[in-house]
């Protein structure tokens, strides 16, 4: 059986097998010159940020990433609350939000009645148009006051006895809420990307399992979920940038607290937040670099992310050509 190449090493003619006329030159010159400046933005925006961070990595170096504090007065800066509070939100809304997305992908594609299917998908992603501030907005007016008043009691007095369920503060504005609100921000994506991706699995293989006498489950774990794992695992990393970059919603209902606190119902900050809510009002250069610094922290991770979401990708495709071989 013959295969595609998926490695993307093999050469590549821009015209194989007949000339190349003006129109399809004008097209490579014109997709080439996009690429290019694509490529030259983010070199761009890459530099201005180094740019501007560079006053504050010579004054903190990389002690900044474990300095804990935001001090303006006295001209101390730090970024490590900021990471903790990334961290904890982005990988507790990531969390929460993957089972979900999968459940969500499996009834819409294995499940759910058809005449089901289009309304219920087409709510799901029109939840991904909501604007950010719409929702940080609900975040404070329902389910801060929701969490507060109920939720964060109850949790805290079945598993007080953990750290992470500490006594609740006086506001709905705290990290846990932030997750919550996160949560839902990424949900879309991994649910949309995950029953694209169950959708492509052949009908053959699930057939040959049904026929073999598997049940539903059965053939979702033996056979969907192995075929769509290297895809659902790139939009994992995907729904995790995503979360990791979220500022204005996360602003609204996180409190702003610039340390460390092990108790999720209390305030903390995370990077993105930090930058749309101090920028503005920043009153020294050296404010505004450490600033750009919490910049060229978010832009290196998106990078990463990006990346490692391309190298899960080929890595499955490259499996799958090997399995087809």
């Amino acid at each position: 059986m013959s295969t595609v190449d998926t490695t993307g090493t093999s050469a590549r003619r821009p015209f194989p097998g007949r000339r190349a006329r003006p129109g399809d030159l004008l097209l490579q010159g014109v997709a080439g010159l996009a690429a290019a400046g694509a490529t030259v933005l983010v070199g761009l925006i890459a530099y201005k940020i180094v740019q501007g961070a560079r006053p504050s990595l010579s004054t903190f170096g990389l002690g900044f990433l474990t300095h804990v504090g935001w001090d303006p007065v006295h001209q101390l800066f730090g970024g490590g609350g900021f990471l903790f509070g990334t961290a904890v939100t982005s990988f507790g809304a990531l969390l929460l939000a993957t089972p979900l997305a999968l459940g969500i992908a499996l009834y819409l594609t294995e499940l759910a009645p058809s005449f089901v299917r289009g309304p219920v998908t087409a709510l799901v992603e029109t939840l991904a148009a909501i604007p950010s501030v719409v929702i940080g907005l609900w975040g404070i007016l329902v389910l801060g006051p929701v969490l507060r008043d109920q939720v964060m009691p109850a949790l805290h007095s079945a598993l007080g006895f953990i750290p992470l369920f500490g006594p609740p503060g006086g506001t709905g504005s705290s990290v846990f809420t932030a997750i919550l609100v996160l949560t839902i921000m990424i949900l879309p994506i991994v649910s949309s990307i995950s029953r694209e991706l169950f959708l492509g699995v052949p009908a053959e293989l699930k057939e040959a399992a049904y026929g073999l006498g598997a049940t539903r489950w059965e053939v979702v774990r033996g056979v969907i979920f192995p075929y769509a794992r290297g895809g659902v695992a790139a939009a994992m990393i995907l729904g995790l940038g995503r979360a990791v970059g979220e500022a204005i919603a996360v602003t609204q209902v996180i409190g702003g607290f610039p340390g460390i606190s092990s108790n999720l119902f209390s305030s903390g900050d995370t990077l993105a937040s930090k930058l749309a809510s101090d920028y503005q009002g920043a009153t020294s250069n050296l404010e505004i670099s450490s600033l750009f610094y919490l910049a060229l922290i978010l832009l290196v991770f998106s990078l990463l992310v990006n990346l490692v979401a391309q190298v899960i990708v080929r890595r499955a495709a490259r499996r799958l050509g090997g399995a087809l071989r």
